[in-house]
């Protein structure tokens, strides 16, 4: 397990097209589908991270807490699942149902999605407001497996609160750290090669 922080995309960062099929569904799931919303959080996790595993029942309060709100949330998974079968879209679809995700979760089969958000590790967050500019890339709080720190979601809904309220976002935010996101071999982009 490689410790991978976030990329940390420019702030004001124009949110990138994309089109995705949702794990449960089938159903194609695209930007054009939040055009109306006050803003919209996208996710990039996966189901064998042990970090995202450590976050999982927040993620779930987070789509539950924010399912009325003029925001949306989208999870994506990237991981190569040739070589990581547990984040199959299969397996993706019994996460979401184990969680009750209130939210569409895609599978990013050829990783176009996780390059164009600038995803480096699982989990990663980004938030985009009403214009569609990034507002927010960074952790969900404090909290890593194994250092005791509780699983409160506290600085990305600090970044929600924000976006739905029409406030200003905290500019000072701290990196999201997880798993690599399993790039499929000879194709990692270059800002996650070393």
């Amino acid at each position: 397990m490689a410790l991978t922080p976030s990329t940390m995309q420019a702030l004001g960062s124009l949110l990138p097209e994309f089109s995705l099929p949702e794990v449960r569904s089938g159903k194609l799931v695209s930007n054009r589908d939040f055009q109306t919303l006050k803003g919209l959080l996208v996710m990039f996790i996966c189901r064998h991270c042990p970090y995202v595993k450590h976050v999982e029942q927040e993620l779930a309060r987070i789509g539950r807490d924010y399912a009325a709100s003029p925001l949306g949330i989208l999870a994506v998974s990237s991981n190569d699942a040739a070589h990581y079968p547990e984040d199959s879209p299969e397996n993706l679809a019994a996460m979401a149902d184990r969680l009750d995700f209130k939210f569409p979760f895609c599978y990013d089969a050829d990783q176009s999605a996780a390059r164009h958000f600038g995803a480096a590790c699982t989990p990663d967050f980004f938030v985009y407001d009403g214009r569609r500019r990034l507002v927010y890339r960074g952790q969900l709080d404090a909290s890593r497996p194994g250092n005791h720190e509780p699983v409160t979601g506290k600085d990305l809904r600090a970044a929600l609160e924000a976006v739905v309220s029409g406030g200003a976002v905290e500019a000072e935010q701290k990196p999201s750290v997880g798993c690599n996101i399993k790039w499929k071999p000879g194709s990692e982009p270059p800002y996650f090669r070393k």
